[in-house]
């Protein structure tokens, strides 16, 4: 079966080369705004993707991301952000990218073209149905990444995948795929500008709105994160008075006291109502 990759179809620019610095951000800019609009034709996808994450993750199991290359970089970064921003644990969302963690700064030759060692790197972490696994590949024809689904789909563990090509093997190996087409791309075939930032909205929606579901999310604020540096300990503090009627001064000292905003503003309230 034959498909239209659209990521690698020919610039709507041309001769750029010529074109003055102004002239080249100006065109950019104009592509990027179309990603959004993209991703919102696929809500529905994102939707039924995120459902079946959050029905995992309630359940006992974990969010594994699988790709190569940029794709494989950006689930690594979703993925590493969760644990401070949502205080969750680091094994509960994980990133997977082919060629290993050196591949992260450097590519590895051929590495996403081994369509076995995908399930290899799961099972290196237990891999099992309570889980499900999001493959992410722009072009929808990574080896690595369809590889992984395929042998996933196989042990009856729950599949997406975000992909930029319509009717690609990927999209069609997914059992809950997100397909965002963004069309050509600025310079022919740079999967990393349009198709690299709409896989990463896709990612911050997929993310944020698995934790929201999970309750590590209160109001608006980010009430688990983790209290790494003082930028976030200030922004804590200032969590905790807009919940509590306390000083700056007696914020920190249930901040430093209990470790957290949500357990902090817990126990004054527990100790205010006698709980």
């Amino acid at each position: 079966m034959t498909f239209t990759k659209t990521t690698e179809q020919p610039s709507r620019y041309d001769s750029l080369e010529h074109m003055p610095v102004n002239e080249l951000l100006a065109h950019i800019n104009a592509e990027d705004q179309t990603v959004p609009l993209a991703v919102e034709k696929a809500l529905p996808q994102i939707e039924r993707l995120v459902s079946e994450v959050v029905g995992k993750l309630k359940n006992g199991g974990r969010l594994f991301y699988i790709g190569a290359g940029t794709s494989g970089r950006l689930g690594i970064v979703d993925a590493s952000e969760c644990p401070p921003t949502f205080g969750v644990p680091h094994d509960l969302v994980n990133g997977l990218i082919a060629g290993g963690d050196k591949a992260i700064r450097r590519a590895v030759e051929n590495a996403e073209d081994n369509v076995d060692q995908a399930w290899k790197d799961l099972q290196q972490h237990t891999i099992s149905d309570k889980d499900v696994v999001i493959g992410i590949a722009a072009s929808g024809t990574t080896p690595y990444v369809i590889g992984g689904l395929e042998q996933c789909n196989q042990h009856k563990i729950v599949t997406g995948c975000i992909t930029c090509n319509d009717g690609s093997p990927l999209a069609l190996t997914a059992q809950f795929p997100v397909v965002v087409v963004v069309g050509p791309e600025f310079v022919t075939g740079s999967s990393r500008m349009k198709a690299g930032t709409a896989q990463k909205l896709v990612l911050n929606m997929v993310s944020t709105a698995t934790m929201i579901q999970l309750g590590r999310v209160k109001g608006n604020k980010m009430v688990d994160m983790q209290l790494s540096n003082n930028k976030l300990v200030d922004r804590g503090v200032r969590m905790i008075m807009g919940e509590i009627p306390v000083t700056y001064e007696e914020a920190s000292v249930l901040l430093s006291t209990y470790g957290s905003v949500r357990k902090a503003v817990d126990q004054y309230n527990a100790d205010k109502f006698n709980l």
